[in-house]
């Protein structure tokens, strides 16, 4: 890696706040963002305010010029838009790295989009939630650049990343089918523990996957689960149907990830059950605000 480094960030929400703060603390990088939200009185505005040493891009085209490397941080449904509209002015060689959890077909899409604008696109699949580890969380790296990526992306500070696959998309793959499952857990267990609310019997659900599955602490595990899809909900509908896209692509029927991604886009109405520390009166807080819906 170079002495001085340009690195522009193309959405500043969650993700985007994390790599940014996270490489800062590296010497010698220089970071640029841009975010659609900018301009207003938004998240992204009032976080990119709070921090210091981060230039504001006017426009998403002004955002790659001068940049050794572009990370895409945006969602899903916004994957191909966002790598059009940097692809114009990209410099010759210049890295896109693309973590948008999205299908090998849409990768595809975006790598053409760098590939003839003179960029080198790698294919990213993120395969844990961010917070916990940040910038050192495991990524699968794909495509032709990936090799020549991964030794340059440890040195920024993505120490989980490495070289998947010298194509695009099975790193894609391999994050769209994790995500039928652990998406999929978070919409069954709302489900499930709604009505078992409602009929009562949540404490006895609980019990019983203790039996089934030991070792977890179930009411606190269905807390996160819970929280995550309200909190997350409509990034994650936006994933799941990028899923389900995939599981066609697959000759299958994507039964479960579409049913998934209306749960999840659902689960997202309820923010204000974010503000119970304990199962019981988040899912009370959740069956309150459905019967005033209903009632309205």
């Amino acid at each position: 890696m170079k002495e001085n480094v340009t690195i522009g960030l193309l959405g500043f929400g969650e993700v985007g706040q994390v790599l940014a703060d996270d490489l800062l603390a590296v010497s010698g990088i220089a970071l640029r963002t841009y975010d659609t939200q900018f301009g207003r009185d938004s998240v992204p505005q009032r976080a990119l305010l709070a921090r210091k040493k981060i230039e504001a891009a006017a426009t998403a085209s002004d955002l790659p010029q001068g940049c050794d490397l572009v990370i895409s941080a945006v969602t899903a449904a916004e994957d191909v838009a966002a790598t059009r509209s940097i692809s114009g002015r990209l410099d010759a060689g210049t890295f896109v790295l693309d973590l948008n959890s999205v299908a090998p077909d849409t990768k595809r899409r975006c790598a053409a989009m760098v590939s003839d604008a003179g960029g080198r696109y790698v294919e990213a699949a993120v395969m844990a939630p961010i917070a916990p580890k940040r910038i050192r969380s495991p990524i699968l790296l794909g495509g032709p650049h990936a090799v020549a990526f991964e030794k340059q992306a440890r040195a920024l500070g993505f120490s989980g990343a490495r070289a998947f696959s010298a194509d695009i998309g099975p790193a894609s793959a391999t994050k769209m089918c994790r995500s039928v499952i652990v998406k999929g857990i978070e919409a069954v267990v709302t489900e499930s523990l709604l009505a078992a609310r409602h009929y009562g019997v949540d404490q006895a659900v609980l019990e019983s996957l203790g039996d089934l599955m030991a070792g977890r602490d179930w009411p606190a595990y269905a807390h996160y689960l819970i929280g995550r899809s309200i909190e997350h909900g409509t990034r994650r509908a936006e994933e799941m149907h990028e899923v389900a896209s995939t599981v066609t692509a697959a000759g299958i029927e994507p039964l479960m990830s579409t049913a998934c991604a209306a749960r999840q886009a659902w689960a997202a109405r309820f923010p204000l059950a974010l503000q119970h520390g304990d199962l019981a009166p988040m899912l009370d807080a959740i069956r309150k605000e459905l019967r005033s819906k209903t009632t309205c």
